[in-house]
């Protein structure tokens, strides 16, 4: 990180300092569950390097860190709900990205409820 910004809500779990529900960890990727879900199931997949602000950055900077993300995410969604989700990435602030360290929404029904439509997207 550059300049005197503050670390992200992120880099602050990563750190330990703010708990969260990790459904994963590797030397990279951490995995939480949201704690305001627009899904059954909806986790967060977020690389442990604050270096990349959103999706462009990070496939810019880091591809081989991007497939990692998205082969954690289908890896926790097959563990999660079945092998079928929608994996979102916010890229700015108009389009709900709230916080500025790059993480892929990974959202899915879980067993017994109602399917995912077009209409339900998460923030």
């Amino acid at each position: 990180m550059t300049g005197s910004a503050s670390p992200s809500i992120f880099t602050r779990i990563i750190d330990r300092e703010i708990p969260a529900d990790i459904v994963f960890e590797s030397e990279s990727l951490i995995a939480i569950r949201d704690i305001a879900p627009q899904a059954p199931v909806h986790l967060l997949v977020i690389p442990k390097t604050p270096q990349y602000r959103d999706v462009v950055e990070l496939a810019a900077g880091d591809p081989g860190l991007l497939a990692e993300v998205i082969a954690t995410a289908k890896s926790l969604a097959d563990e999660h709900c079945g092998g079928e989700f929608r994996l979102v990435f916010n890229t700015g602030e108009s389009a709900g990205q709230t916080v500025f360290h790059v993480h892929a929404h990974v959202l899915g029904e879980g067993e017994g409820t109602q399917t995912l439509t077009e209409q339900t997207l998460g923030d």
